[in-house]
């Protein structure tokens, strides 16, 4: 018996939900304690953030093709036709027997559009720097170490767990969903809007520095641009574009189609654990950043550092911290 044999038959899961579901958030953790081996052993980061990128595209196109993968693998022990692959094209053309539904596909490459550019941004980061000062206490403690791995599959697992379980939705069902929903349009809208407004802001801070470095301008704080409106333009960026994503997911997973593929009976209590199941995501990566890793170390940092000047209170009193204001 293969490997992947093997893998296919301990998740055989009586639900075909939790026969996608399940094996998508095992791979993040996976992935990521295969990473932490040899991270631990050369005391390393440098491929830390890296890692988290590659295990948010890899958990995706797992979630989209395992299905395939299984009934290709049932097909091929019955002796036979496999299906075919699913048309990525043709679920986007809402064309019958593609194997996916189209916000499947456009969730799925929104987050790969969102990771692929947050990794590369972090790797070349550290490719500069050497090394992350996050980690400065913690690289040659192995079991802590180890640790930060497993917390980046956690990370990973609750903001991607409403494209999972979208796409853990039996394609049979999803094809009798409503073409397009309300919650469709609001979702892209915010996705869109939030990525738009986390790259401006990501874009302008960039042009500020290398312009400090080339000496063009004497400002120790930005306060032009998006970081006029709000003093974390890129977290509340970051914050919309998962709320986007979130709701696009939720308004199939509440639907009738969605409770049956989960397989909940329906009634408030379904739709509730939809809704929780959906919001997860945005509510988890809005607390990291207002409680721990994002706007706390910022504030702190630049308090201590020009805390006693008198137009950065100026800027801090009139600057929102997190919503913008226009």
């Amino acid at each position: 018996m293969t490997v992947l044999s093997t893998l296919l038959h301990a998740t055989a899961f009586r639900s075909p939900f939790l026969s996608t579901l399940l094996p998508s958030i095992g791979l993040a953790y996976g992935i990521q304690g295969l990473v932490a081996i040899p991270s631990i052993l050369a005391q390393s980061e440098k491929f830390y953030d890296l890692s988290g990128s590659l295990t948010y595209l890899s958990c995706t196109a797992l979630s989209l093709y395992l299905p395939t993968i299984r009934a290709r693998y049932a097909a091929q022990l019955a002796g036979t036709i496999k299906p075919a692959w699913p048309s990525l094209v043709g679920a986007l053309m809402g064309k019958a027997g593609s194997g996916l539904n189209w916000r499947q596909v456009v969730l799925s490459a929104a987050v790969s559009v969102w990771a692929t550019r947050l990794g590369t941004y972090l790797f070349q980061r550290i490719s500069a720097d050497g090394s992350d000062s996050r980690f400065d206490k913690i690289r040659g403690n192995p079991p802590v170490f180890l640790g930060a791995f497993f917390a980046q599959a956690t990370w990973v697992t609750l903001c991607l767990l409403p494209i999972l379980a979208l796409n853990s939705l039996p394609s049979t069902l999803l094809a009798t969903a409503s073409p397009l929903l309300l919650t469709d349009i609001l979702g892209l809208l915010l996705y869109t809007g939030g990525l738009s407004f986390e790259i401006i802001a990501d874009r302008q801070k960039s042009k500020w520095v290398a312009e400090k470095k080339a000496k063009k301008h004497s400002e120790e704080f930005l306060t032009r641009g998006l970081w006029s409106k709000s003093r974390h333009p890129n977290y509340f960026g970051e914050s919309t574009l998962w709320t986007g994503i979130a709701v696009v997911a939720g308004g199939v997973l509440c639907s009738n189609v969605g409770q049956v593929g989960m397989g909940f009976a329906g009634g408030l209590g379904g739709i509730m654990a939809a809704a929780a199941m959906a919001g997860v995501s945005p509510a988890f990566v809005t607390f990291l950043l207002l409680k721990v890793s994002g706007v706390p170390l910022s504030e702190t940092k630049y308090d201590k550092k020009y805390g006693d000047r008198k137009d950065y209170q100026e800027w801090k009193k009139n600057t929102p911290m997190f919503i913008p204001k226009f």
